[in-house]
């Protein structure tokens, strides 16, 4: 192991790698902080913490399994002129979970209001985590082939994973203590899930929508809300 404090290329791509994993990352929080946010206090970071812990094993598992994963991208069949890969299947799905998930979540939000009742700590708990479970494994395709492509070491990109992985359970506690705080958040949070999901299912169907402009659309509209927020506490 002396070789990675000596390797200063092992280091950079560390930092490129836990980096990128962070950003990708994003669009996970924004699921976790809206999936678990009608659990119940003790419920809620139980499910939080156990989702997380499960999907970061499956990432480690992927990253072992680098053969199968870069043949994710090896065309199952073609349907109107057009190739599908098993990574391409996972997009669409996951994406439509996505919309899925959202719209219903909006439609229960308006229908019974912000004050519905949380889910009982049963059924839902488990349920709650196979949400968290399954949504990493459609982010986490990309972000592993993303992995291999930077690093040549397996061990590096374990680590960045891991690294990534705390800080994303940590920014998913900020972000679902501003939303329960600030219920109207809430419905800006399900729009980025709407958004993310539209965006996987055109990478999809290789229509690649840059990253870089979903997230800056949503550090602008989050922007905007916050500073709604900060003028509501003033004129209150």
């Amino acid at each position: 192991m002396s070789f990675w404090l000596t390797d200063p290329e092992i280091w950079a791509s560390l930092i490129t790698l836990t980096a990128l994993e962070i950003v990708l990352g994003i669009d996970n929080v924004v699921f976790i902080s809206v999936v678990v946010s009608r659990l119940e206090g003790r419920t809620r970071e139980s499910a939080r913490r156990l989702g997380i812990v499960i999907a970061l094993l499956f990432r480690v598992l992927l990253l072992l399994g680098l053969v199968w994963v870069i043949g994710l991208r090896e065309t199952v069949f073609t349907a109107f002129g057009q190739g599908f890969s098993w990574r391409d299947i996972i997009l669409i799905a996951g994406g439509l979970f996505l919309l899925a998930k959202a719209t219903h979540e909006i439609h229960v939000d308006i229908e019974a209001g912000h004050d519905a009742p949380p889910k009982p700590s049963g059924a839902g708990f488990f349920f709650t985590v196979a949400q968290v479970v399954v949504v990493d494994m459609v982010f986490s395709v990309d972000s592993i082939i993303t992995a291999i492509g930077i690093a040549r070491h397996v061990e590096v990109m374990i680590a960045a994973v891991v690294i990534a992985m705390f800080v994303m359970y940590f920014a998913s506690v900020a972000v679902s203590r501003f939303i329960e705080r600030h219920p109207t958040t809430k419905m800006l949070a399900l729009s980025f899930l709407l958004l993310i999901g539209a965006a996987l299912i055109a990478d999809g169907f290789e229509f690649h929508i840059p990253r870089g402009y979903i997230y800056f659309a949503m550090a602008f509209a989050a922007a905007v809300e916050v500073f709604n927020v900060m003028a509501g506490k003033k004129k209150s």
